[in-house]
This record gives structure tokens, sequence and C-alpha cells, in this order.
């Protein structure tokens, strides 16, 4: 018997008072100011402990398993940590809720999302949204328990409240670098089944491989459909920095038409776009630019701009 006592571990210590408090206080800095408490017990703040910090107004109680830090009200990050910790064992965030975790800005979430094994048990809170799937995609590096970035923004542009949205939660990854394109495009490949697959295969196209995922066929099925003539594609001019091609022009009125792929917003593309465009305005050419993501999502707007433009400058 004494021999079996020797082998166990030793119970943590228990730490008293201000070297309680200060402990939960330095577990709780890296969940944005929320702790476990499976990780007090491990340091020897058990549940009693715990009890008279919440009696007494410092600690404050966010779930079963949540304990909140100096204040009731939790922050962003520390709802995320709520959010997996609550929602029941094997939860990571997903879709958007995962890549704001990541570093993504430029988006608002209405709601956490987070996915766990459909046959864990599950607990519904206000303000998360549960995935419960039989096989949950796996989790990424350290810090909160989250899915990979292509994944999430797969998820996110799936559950997306319209196309327009899920165009913006496949473009800002990428235009962050959080993520690179073709690692989108491989994650996409394994994908079976999708509502939106048409339309994300078309936008995982666009910002892969910019403009050229917008075949000539396409606008000029659209060029028809609004009344215009057929325009002329990748023509060549001559301008002070050399030869330069046009995505699509009606050189009997002096229009040109750029389609801007994902990949000119990065580096320097900006600038060289604007000297082309430049150039062309300098020669009595009208240019008008599309964001090939904006002709994915609100064409009939573009291209009636082209049908006005068109039609002023033919009566010039």
């Amino acid at each position: 018997m004494a021999g079996n006592e020797a082998q166990r571990s030793p119970a943590p210590l228990r730490p008293m008072g201000a070297h309680r408090r200060t402990l939960a206080a330095q577990l709780a800095a890296d969940h944005g100011g929320v702790v476990h408490r499976n990780e007090l017990a491990r340091y020897g703040v058990g549940r009693n402990a715990i009890r008279d910090e919440i009696g007494a107004g410092r600690w404050f109680r966010a779930g079963r398993h949540t304990v909140a830090i100096d204040a009731p009200v939790l922050g962003t990050e520390a709802l995320r940590w709520w959010a997996v910790w609550e929602s029941g064992a094997g939860a990571r965030l997903d879709g958007v809720s995962a890549l704001l975790s990541d570093g993504m800005t430029g988006f608002t979430a209405a709601a956490i999302d987070v996915t766990l094994p459909a046959r864990n048990r599950h607990h519904a809170l206000a303000g998360v949204r549960l995935h419960r799937v039989d096989c949950p995609p796996p989790m990424r590096g350290a810090g909160i328990p989250r899915v990979a970035v292509e994944l999430a923004t797969i998820h996110g542009a799936q559950w997306a409240v319209s196309d327009r949205q899920a165009a913006l939660v496949i473009c800002l990854p990428i235009q962050q670098r959080l993520l690179l394109p073709a690692r989108l495009q491989l994650a996409w490949r394994g994908v079976g089944r999708s509502a939106r697959r048409q339309f994300i295969n078309a936008v995982i196209a666009d910002v892969a491989d910019g403009a050229h995922s917008l075949g000539e066929l396409d606008f000029t099925r659209m060029a028809r459909i609004y009344g215009l003539p057929t325009p002329s594609h990748q023509v060549v001019r001559s301008g002070p920095r050399g030869r330069v091609y046009l995505d699509i022009s009606w050189d009997e009125v002096g229009l040109v038409v750029e389609i801007d792929g994902g990949h000119h917003a990065l580096a320097l593309n900006p600038v060289d776009d604007a000297l082309r465009q430049n150039d062309r305005v300098v020669v009595g050419e009208r240019v008008l630019r599309i964001p090939v993501i904006g002709f994915r999502i609100v064409p009939e707007k573009f291209m009636q701009q082209v049908r006005r433009t068109y039609d002023v400058l033919g009566r010039a």
C-alpha cells in the first residue's frame, strides 16, 4: 500500500489569496481574460476556491467550464474561447470565425461558427452557430482550436448569406496574404458537395487566375444581351512603355474595358494599371475598369455602364 502511494503523482499545491488570483490572471491572459476550470485545477485551484472567488465578486462564472477573470463582460477573443469550451468536446472555430482568429480583417461576423463531431454531446449557445459533422476537419497549429485557413475559407463561403458575401470571404484571405491561391484550389478540389458549387468554383478561379478565368465568350455573351456589337479581345497597342494588351476594345468608338483579376490589387500592379490606363486616355480612348469579382456578383450593373458609355461615345 505504501509503495502504491509512493508512485502516485503529488497533488498540486493549492495557491492561496493574492497568489491564486495572480496565477489565474496569467492563465487567462492567453485567452482574452478567461480560463478553463480544468486549467485552474491543474495548478491547484479547485472548485471550492473558484466558488469563493466568484462569491467575492473577483471572478465571474461565464459557463459550465469558463471562468472570467476581473471582468464579467467577455471581449472578442474571450468569446471565441468560450464558444469552443462550452459548445462540446472536440469543438473548433470554423468558417469566418476561424479566419478572423487567424488575423483576417474587413469582415464582421454575425455569429461564431463552431464545428464539432456529431457523435459528441453538444450545447446550444447564444451567438454561436454549431455545425455538427461526422468527420470534422483537422485543427491547425497552436492557439485556439480552429480549422485550417483554406478549409475555413471554403466553409465560410458556403455558409455566407449571399453570393456577394461568399465572394468577399474568398477574396479577403487571399488579398491579406493569409492563404495562397494554390492551396485554396487544392482544398476546393476535395469538396464533394456544395450548394454554391458553380459560383464558388468561378470565384476561386477568378482569384487564382485573374482575368483569364473570365472567358472571352462570357463577356461577349453579355455584350450581345445588352445590344452591343462584338468587341475585340486582347488588342495590342503601342505606348510610351512599349506594347500593351487591352482586354476588350470597341475601336469604332474608342472604348476600352479592362477586366481586373484579384492579382491587380497586389504589389505594384495598381501602379502599372494606372499608367496603362492613363496612356490610353491621353490618346483619346475611354477606359472602364471591371473587377472580375464584381462581374460575377453584379454583371448587369457593369454592363449597363458599358452600354451607356458606348452610346455616349457613339454620339460624339
